[in-house]
């Protein structure tokens, strides 16, 4: 019996700490959805205001409206992501496959040095990476930022390999013996049993494209070709002074096909999430 309260006592400590850290994240994003709704003289007004005086659901499309090309920043935006996402998924398994099901000289030590890539960070390599591009003429173009998805990427790949390890080798060595190739084991046999992880991938690779600030600063060059978090950045700068309401608006549009993406594959990241990684 005491177990048996010492078990519900620290599952109710448990539930409660979730549930406090769960209102500690989901704080930023509720005030910016507040600070979107409310009037202008009330997104700075002390004491602050959770909660408007009157709701400017009209915000959104004024906000829409003040930044003039926001379809087109959305547009170019998705077009990145889907294009990188595809890119990254289909390079990665491809090369997370050889690292897992294929064994040739070297491979242990080249899977270690292409994750130790992982550990440089974007700016050290920035300016060599951007003189490659510009030899290249493909500075101003949407090149530099959807290109080097379709050569791979170390956490992606890290992150396949350890699901395809799970997966029995019985089954792809049944499939050598009845004759089939390596192409065909891979495209029939390992992808069809690795949806779950390659949507984690996906996922993964969608949202930091979506919210990437760095890449376009550097690369894009014409306001036409900016993305969403470009076309923010430029939005605010624009105004003399800040127009919270409409800036948060805008944020807020923004963010929101991310959480919807999120909610409709929900089920799928997670299982990929669990069971990523389950054999070394």
């Amino acid at each position: 019996m005491d177990t048996h309260k010492l078990s519900r006592t620290g599952n109710l400590i448990l539930y409660t700490l979730l549930i406090l850290f769960a209102i500690s994240f989901a704080m930023p994003f509720a005030w910016m959805l507040s600070t979107a709704l409310k009037p202008l003289e009330e997104t700075m007004s002390l004491p602050s205001r959770w909660i408007p005086s009157k709701l400017q659901w009209q915000n959104f499309s004024e906000a829409i409206d003040s930044m003039g090309l926001f379809w087109r920043y959305t547009w170019n935006t998705l077009y990145l992501c889907v294009v990188s996402s595809f890119g990254a998924t289909a390079s990665s398994a491809l090369a997370a496959y050889g690292f897992s099901r294929i064994d040739w000289p070297g491979r242990d030590r080249i899977f270690m040095f292409c994750v130790s890539t992982m550990t440089i960070p974007f700016p050290v390599i920035m300016v060599p990476v951007y003189t490659l591009f510009r030899e290249l003429g493909w500075i101003g173009s949407f090149k530099p930022l959807w290109v080097p998805f379709f050569l791979g990427n170390a956490f992606s790949i890290f992150l396949l390999r350890q699901f395809f390890m799970a997966i029995p080798k019985d089954i792809t060595e049944a499939a050598r013996i009845d004759g089939a190739s390596e192409l065909r084991i891979f495209f029939q046999i390992i992808l069809p049993m690795s949806r779950s992880a390659l949507l984690v991938v996906a996922l993964f690779t969608f949202m930091f494209v979506w919210n990437d600030f760095l890449g376009p600063m550097i690369y894009l060059t014409e306001q036409k070709q900016y993305t969403l978090a470009l076309g923010l950045q430029a939005f605010q700068s624009q105004q003399a002074g800040t127009e919270w309401h409409y800036l948060m608006a805008a944020s807020t549009l923004m963010i929101l096909p991310l959480v919807f993406l999120f909610f409709l594959a929900q089920k799928s990241f997670i299982q990929g999430i669990t069971t990523t990684g389950m054999k070394a």
